[in-house]
């Protein structure tokens, strides 16, 4: 389901909200996490968590309303896709900046995010001790990733830059040497068990290794697992 179309907020309407507190709107589908994100910015005396969604119909709705300095966004939300959200906000609302916190530590998801226009990735495990940080950069225009993923995506970059690898590959590569299966790899990647095997070929032939044992030694020298 594709996310209601958002109204493009007054230029005048944003102009006076150059002072703190830094308002923050949370969305999550989880009231749990939502309590607890909200906990860990209330210890912040710069930060207002001013309202609350569990879908993105209500986040959208929230934009709208209250015009805040940063959406909390989760990555995955019921309602249809967060990514396509970001990139309408990032054209339509760019005065209402975007954190992602999520489960996900994969560089792929980080990397679709950001070019969809959010300035922040946190994991939701580190949300205690980057959040805070994350919000404060993201009201100032400026990019905050979780180290954890920024190592990664930065491995990311150099394997693809490297060994002509594709991001794609890059991402499939490092699955299979945390050992996911190629049937467990399409679910994660929602691509089909042919395409998942059609690159892992086209790994194993760009960087000449052909055991997994070889491609989990080439993912550690690439940052690409552990760490």
């Amino acid at each position: 389901m594709s996310p209601p179309q958002l109204a493009t907020a007054p230029a005048e309407a944003r102009s006076s909200r150059a002072t703190a507190p830094i308002t923050v709107v949370l969305a999550d589908d989880h009231e749990l996490v939502r309590r607890s994100l909200r906990l860990v910015l209330r210890q912040e005396e710069d930060v207002e968590v001013i309202a609350e969604a569990r879908d993105l119909f209500t986040a959208l709705r929230h934009v709208n309303g209250h015009l805040p300095h940063v959406l909390v966004l989760d990555l995955q939300m019921p309602d249809g896709s967060s990514i396509e959200l970001i990139r309408q906000l990032h054209t339509r609302a760019p005065g209402t900046r975007v954190v992602v916190v999520t489960m996900e530590d994969s560089p792929a998801y980080a990397r679709a995010a950001i070019a969809a226009g959010a300035v922040g990735f946190v994991l939701k495990e580190q949300a205690a001790h980057d959040l805070p940080a994350a919000v404060r950069c993201a009201a100032r225009g400026e990019e905050y990733v979780s180290a954890r993923v920024g190592a990664r995506l930065d491995a990311l970059q150099r394997s693809a830059d490297d060994d002509g690898l594709s991001p794609r590959e890059v991402e499939v590569l490092r699955l299979i040497a945390l050992g996911f299966t190629s049937c467990e790899i399409s679910e994660k990647l929602h691509l089909s068990r042919r395409t998942v095997e059609s690159h892992r070929g086209r790994i194993q032939r760009k960087l000449g290794l052909t055991r997994r044992s070889e491609l989990v030694e080439y993912a550690l020298k690439r940052r690409l697992i552990g760490g």
